[in-house]
């Protein structure tokens, strides 16, 4: 995906032990808060994020087009960039998708993977479709996944009101025990479980094969990276919310949301080539460097670190600050 600036929208829940403003129950029978936020895959770093209460609705458009505004505020030249929207079933509503063919113009190109509730009309297209036209679908390293596969819905479902040019992908595989309670008649009597993924994308300029549903599959299914980035960001303070007061819990998740881009970014400028530390949780980020064994001490008008010399992580220390120190200063108004 060189070239583009991928955003992944997506909500999760955070837990309250007490009451609190805003506090409720959730979906998944919990106590607490259900905010809504953006992350850059590119770079992992989080966007926007949109407290929400624990009730709040997960497809609420208003919600989606306000956190996704926020987040292109965050990105440079975002108006001349070419940007690729992800967001689960929760994203699949007209103003949505309708709102986000309106981003493009002339100088950005905007496309999008949307998850698709499926109704009974889907299903009676996917019934209409021959197994001829179904093909394997790919991991996220290209190679062949034997028993999962993919086809092209578009056309034989079609749909008034949604945006021209939408197209519609199908893909199945064996339910999983957990899966086996909800599936639908249609499922239980084909013994497949279905899913629907919405996009606008015909064919990506630049990438060899763009247009094939099963690298758009393999694409929409690397929406799943959000997990990652709302542990990172739990493990950075978003866990536990301090306060009863709304307002100040707000500016919390603003103050944890930064703690973990300066960590997301420390990490891709001065350690993408230690092993082990360019992936590294915050967790281990913290015990590693975070946590030094070291005293700042003054001497001749300088100060210096001084550093255990058994700790095992000093040269990465060491390299880190380098390199954090050579990083070209950046004038002020630069960044549009």
């Amino acid at each position: 995906m060189c070239g583009w600036i991928v955003i992944d929208i997506d909500a999760t829940i955070i837990t309250a032990s007490s009451d609190k403003s805003g506090a409720a129950v959730t979906f998944k029978k919990t106590y607490g808060f259900h905010p809504l936020a953006c992350w850059r895959a590119n770079t992992q770093e989080s966007l926007a994020m949109l407290l929400h209460s624990g009730n709040a609705g997960s497809n609420t458009v208003a919600d989606h087009l306000r956190v996704l505004s926020d987040a292109l505020a965050q990105i440079p030249n975002a108006g001349q960039a070419k940007i690729l929207v992800r967001v689960d079933g929760a994203g699949a509503t007209h103003d949505l998708l309708t709102h986000l063919e309106a981003l493009n113009t002339a100088r950005r190109t905007v496309r999008y993977l949307v998850g698709w509730t499926i109704t009974g009309i889907d299903e009676q297209a996917i019934a209409r479709l021959p197994e001829t036209a179904w093909a394997d679908s790919l991991d996220q390293h290209g190679d062949l996944q034997q028993g999962y596969h993919v086809a092209e819905l578009t056309g034989l479902n079609q749909r008034a009101g949604w945006p021209e040019g939408m197209r519609l992908l199908v893909r199945r595989v064996r339910p999983s025990a957990r899966h086996r309670k909800n599936l639908t008649a249609f499922e239980q009597r084909t013994g497949w479980k279905y899913s629907i993924i919405a996009t606008n994308i015909g064919r990506m300029w630049g990438i060899a094969g763009s247009h094939h549903p099963q690298w758009l599959d393999a694409l929409a299914r690397a929406h799943a990276v959000v997990e990652d980035r709302v542990r990172a960001g739990k493990a950075m303070g978003l866990r536990n919310l301090p306060s009863q007061d709304w307002t100040v819990n707000s500016r919390w998740i603003l103050a944890a949301n930064l703690g973990h881009d300066l960590d997301c970014w420390l990490r891709l400028l001065t350690l993408h080539d230690q092993d082990g530390l360019e992936p590294a949780e915050p967790d281990t980020m913290r015990y590693r460097l975070y946590h030094l064994p070291a005293r700042l001490a003054a001497h001749a008008r300088r100060r210096h670190v001084r550093i255990e010399r058994s700790w095992p992580w000093v040269p990465a220390f060491v390299l880190a600050w380098q390199r954090l120190t050579q990083l070209p200063a950046l004038a002020l108004g630069s960044v549009s």
